[in-house]
């Protein structure tokens, strides 16, 4: 197999690179700059805002004996420390890649996102437990103090998923603290129901059930977060692309006889990427190939960075130089091992996921 021929300008600290090589790698031109500084200026605003409420919040939660408001305290903690991560992600993300780390730590991002959803889910855990002993043994709630922090909590919270639908919830890492904290803002909402059903009432159940919405509230935003997460570090498919369809697109292209070990993943939020390998036409143009395909990728699927190894039909790395025009036998003996499976066998020693070919197909 040839080598390949990659240009490149590479600066220290960051590099750009624009490649098309036959039998080698092409990346099509890509930009993955994080904006961080208006989004951090928003994050930091819903920070301060929750921190001062919070420290009020836990002195009258003891004060008015109400699980609710603790409950509520509890989770604006997981709400600061979720912002707090995904500043500290945030920042770790953009920085360039370099040595080892040669995406580099863009999947910061996605380790605060994990983080956020685990402890939503630890959180909801302890808190249900405590709010079915308070529905079996209920103690005194002073409904009055939890109906006003509450409804001064609804305030704070309205203005802090204010400041951060200002940042960049595309970012896993943003969405999970905003999560955090509109959840926080549907539970202060219960909360302050509660507090009115106990004040007008004396129904002293009405915060544990609260609380219980709370749970259910935290358990819906946690499992989202650790799917979405997981479907990234397991490098699964981005949501909404099916490789299969992909495949069955791209080997549609003229010249182009097969494409195998294609792999699709995300890098981090809303960065896929793709490499596959492609068999062309004995004597078929390559490079006008790898364009056509990544153009595809590029405006189809918002894929960006691209590695395909293309290569003609019948070529294997024994046979040193790739013939641009081979021989009839040699196109001949090519068409044989595509009708017979084998191609995929010849040009990777150990193939994975399906062989895509024109036509109908199984997958």
């Amino acid at each position: 197999m040839a080598g390949h021929a990659h240009d490149h300008e590479h600066e220290h600290g960051g590099h750009d690179h624009e490649g098309a090589g036959h039998g080698g790698t092409g990346h099509a031109g890509h930009s993955h700059a994080v904006s961080a500084d208006a989004d951090r200026k928003w994050l930091w605003s819903a920070l301060v805002l929750l921190v001062v409420f919070m420290a009020g919040e836990v002195v009258v939660g003891f004060a008015a004996r109400s699980l609710a408001l603790i409950s509520d305290a509890a989770h604006m903690l997981t709400d600061a420390a979720s912002i707090a991560l995904a500043l500290v992600a945030m920042r770790l993300a953009a920085r360039p890649a370099r040595g080892g780390y040669t995406y580099g730590l863009k999947r910061a991002e996605i380790l605060s996102a994990q983080a956020n959803g685990v402890t939503l889910l630890v959180l909801s855990a302890w808190l249900g437990y405590e709010a079915v002993t308070r529905l079996i043994s209920p103690p005194a709630v002073e409904g009055k103090l939890v109906l006003v922090t509450a409804l001064v909590g609804v305030v704070v919270n309205v203005a802090a998923a204010w400041c951060m639908s200002k940042a960049n919830r595309s970012s896993l890492n943003v969405e999970g603290a905003f999560q955090h904290v509109l959840t926080d803002l549907y539970a202060f909402i219960a909360t302050a129901v509660a507090g009115a059903v106990v004040l007008f009432t004396g129904f002293v159940r009405a915060d544990a059930i609260a609380s219980l919405v709370v749970v259910a509230l935290m358990l819906r935003a946690g499992v989202g977060l650790v799917r979405d997460s997981a479907r990234i570090f397991l490098e699964a498919a981005p949501a909404g692309i099916d490789p299969d369809r992909v495949a069955d697109r791209l080997v549609a292209v003229e010249q182009v006889e097969e494409i195998h070990d294609l792999h699709i993943w995300e890098i981090t939020s809303n960065q896929p990427a793709l490499s596959a390998h492609i068999l062309v036409t004995p004597g078929g143009d390559c490079h006008a190939v790898q364009r056509e395909l990544q153009r595809r990728l590029r405006e189809e699927y918002r894929i960006t960075h691209a590695t395909l190894q293309v290569d003609h039909v019948g070529e294997s790395d024994a046979d040193g130089l790739l013939q641009i025009a081979p021989s009839s036998a040699a196109a001949a003996a090519a068409a044989a091992a595509v009708s017979a499976g084998d191609e995929a066998r010849e040009h990777c020693a150990d193939a994975h996921g399906p062989v895509h070919r024109a036509g109908p197909h199984e997958h």
